[in-house]
């Protein structure tokens, strides 16, 4: 096994993690790491999702006037213009 340094900090919510989940150490820093690369790479498919519909958008002609799309952002948040 490969040593991988720590925090102190770090290491003292991994050790509670591990605790409330009945855990040692090393299943809890692998179910910890597994769970947020899975979030990263749903995160990262759900960006490039929303970018390729917001180029058909723009392809198909679904556009406004940024001034338009700003002066409801001002008027819904009350921001000033």
């Amino acid at each position: 096994m490969e040593m991988i340094p720590l925090t102190p900090e770090r290491k003292a919510q991994l050790d509670e993690y591990a605790r409330r989940h009945g855990q040692d150490f090393a299943e809890a820093l692998d179910d910890v790491l597994a769970a947020y690369l899975d979030w990263e790479r749903q995160d990262f498919e759900e960006a490039v999702e929303g970018i390729r519909r917001g180029y058909e958008d723009v392809e198909a002609g679904r556009t406004r006037p940024a001034e338009q799309f700003l002066d409801e952002l001002r008027r819904k948040y009350g921001f000033p213009g």
